[in-house]
């Protein structure tokens, strides 16, 4: 689901404690979540609306990855992990 932020008039614009609070969720999800899963597993209830930027800019920042089944936490800021990377060979 592709959102343009630049077409939408957004009404309200979530604040850091509710990005932080989304994010935390999605970390600790083991699997695949939905919106609406999301959304009850939130401590406190949130906009569709604001749920949607919250999402697009983590997936715009690459911390994780919205399809069509569910929305998955992807970021590590591992430093082995990017050594690994930037020296692998791609075949």
């Amino acid at each position: 689901m592709v959102i343009e932020m630049q077409n939408l008039e957004i009404i309200h614009y979530p604040n850091l404690k509710t990005v932080l609070m989304v994010e935390e969720v999605l970390k600790k999800a083991n699997n695949l979540i939905s919106r609406e899963q999301l959304k009850r597993k939130l401590p406190t209830k949130i906009m569709h609306q604001t749920l949607n930027v919250i999402l697009k800019y983590l997936e715009d920042s690459g911390k994780i990855l919205d399809g069509r089944k569910g929305i998955v936490w992807v970021y590590n800021p591992s430093p082995k992990l990017d050594k690994a990377i930037s020296e692998g060979v791609e075949l």
